[in-house]
């Protein structure tokens, strides 16, 4: 693949606006250009908080929030299932919660919901309505009711109380009965583009620049509920332009794009990713978006269409650029095959967001200080942190999330050093050059900027002593 070739037309070099993180980061071993936003030495940031979108796309309904005690105080027992049911799911959704969990006990049910990555209880359910409630699920969600013993999965789109609802529904077999997990589909953050995704300028533009190569692979990297889905999507619409051939492979499909070809993966019948991606090739795609490389043989299938003309899309469970090119490597893709293929690696964590509303500053400790003039060669006295008592507008101090992202163009030298079966240490040494941000140095960006806290990162990316000045 040229990495010099012309870009697509239908590719803009600047955001529609300035939704991005500024452009504010370090070459490695050069002072960093400061930026208006954020804060050295005697300087104060005074962020605009709006600049970063929350990339929890729930904002959390506040009415729901202040009636949050009253709610566990229900007598599910006075209320018909199906109405308990619809206002658990309802007021999950107004509290901007990603997922439901119905754990069974021998009293009942306890359900917790996750609000920005914690799981908290919220209702608890009697056991006399306890197997109604999961019959209650399961037929909503598609699923057999007469299967207690075995593990199922469904899915719920319906009109609940005047709200249009996607969820996913799977089921457990436990001990003290069956465990019901729903998560909660929002792509909202999808439908608004790239330029609500957090990315800094500069990881912006790299975006950009490699969604306008008409070949190769792009990645999108993290554990589950990172966002990579949101973020594919995001990518998908950028790319979903007249003139081009979009086609998806997915389990299942997430979000329904007008003008995408999107097909679902069936194993039960052998429609696997592998035999889907085989018949695809023969349909004239411009772009294919694989849900997830989960395998060998679609790895190994990705990258041959990908130097084939094609430009393909993709996840993958990695935590970050140098473990992804390690990953495919470790799939027995030829080295050969994989470094003309790759264009770039997109990884991603997500970190609890401060509320705006009550965020308070406060003096760094020796620690962050230490962390943040060895990381990002910056004197910093400040940052915001989180009210622990919160306010009507958040819970704990937080509100929604925000992501951390590092961002990969491959170039000529990686290429070369990928192919020629380059060890671990001097590829990580191309791979984080200066060129690269890492994603402790976005984070700690992101705490300067007053988007999120110290904790916050240091909860999601592992630091070494180094980090701190230790030697």
């Amino acid at each position: 693949m040229n990495n010099n070739s012309t870009m697509q037309s239908n590719i803009s070099n600047k955001p529609n606006n300035m939704n991005v993180v500024p452009n504010s980061m370090p070459s490695a071993g050069i002072p960093i250009q400061q930026n208006k936003n954020m804060m050295t030495n005697n300087q104060k940031t005074s962020p605009n908080m709006n600049s970063i979108p929350n990339m929890q796309t729930k904002q959390p309904n506040m009415n729901a929030q202040l009636n949050l005690a009253n709610s566990r105080n229900i007598d599910f027992t006075k209320i018909p299932v199906v109405d308990a049911v619809n206002m658990i799911i309802i007021t999950a959704v107004d509290l901007g919660a990603s997922d439901i969990h119905f754990d069974p006990t021998d009293e009942g049910i306890t359900v917790r919901i996750r609000i920005d990555g914690i799981l908290r209880d919220q209702f608890f359910l009697p056991k006399e309505i306890k197997q109604n409630v999961t019959t209650r699920i399961k037929i909503m969600a598609g699923m057999n009711i007469t299967e207690t013993r075995l593990p199922q999965d469904g899915g719920i789109k319906d009109t609940i109380k005047g709200r249009e609802l996607d969820l996913r529904v799977s089921s457990l077999p436990t001990k003290r009965g069956e465990k019901i997990v729903i998560r909660i589909m929002d792509y909202s953050m999808s439908l608004k583009g790239i330029e609500y995704l957090c990315f800094s300028e500069t990881n912006y533009n790299k975006v950009i620049k490699m969604l306008g190569f008409p070949n190769g692979i792009i990645l999108v990297t993290g554990a589950t509920g990172t966002g990579k889905s949101t973020t594919l999507y995001s990518f998908l619409q950028k790319l979903n332009v007249e003139g081009s051939n979009l086609i998806t492979v997915e389990d299942p499909v997430e979000m329904d794009i007008k003008g995408v070809n999107q097909v679902q993966v069936n194993s039960d019948i052998g429609l696997d990713f592998a035999t889907v991606l085989r018949s695809i090739l023969r349909q004239d795609p411009n772009i294919i978006m694989i849900g997830e490389i989960r395998d060998s043989e679609t790895a190994q299938i990705a990258v041959r269409a990908s130097i084939t003309g094609h430009l393909v899309l993709s996840t993958i469970h990695t935590n970050n650029s140098l473990n992804t090119i390690e990953r495919l490597l470790d799939m027995d893709v030829e080295r050969y095959l994989l470094a003309s293929a790759l264009t770039g690696i997109v990884s991603q964590k997500l970190a609890r967001r401060l509320c705006d509303n009550c965020k308070k500053k406060r003096a760094v400790t020796i620690t962050e200080k230490n962390l943040f003039k060895t990381v990002l060669g910056l004197d910093i006295n400040e940052v915001y942190d989180a009210n622990t008592s919160g306010c009507p507008h958040c819970s704990h101090g937080y509100k929604g999330r925000i992501a951390l992202q590092e961002v990969l163009l491959i170039n000529q030298d990686i290429r070369d050093a990928i192919s020629a079966g380059m060890r671990k240490e001097q590829l990580r040494h191309l791979v984080y050059n200066k060129d690269v941000i890492t994603m402790l140095q976005d984070g700690l960006f992101k705490v300067i900027a007053g988007f999120t806290t110290t904790e916050e990162i240091l909860k999601q990316i592992e630091v070494e002593d180094e980090d701190f000045g230790i030697k």
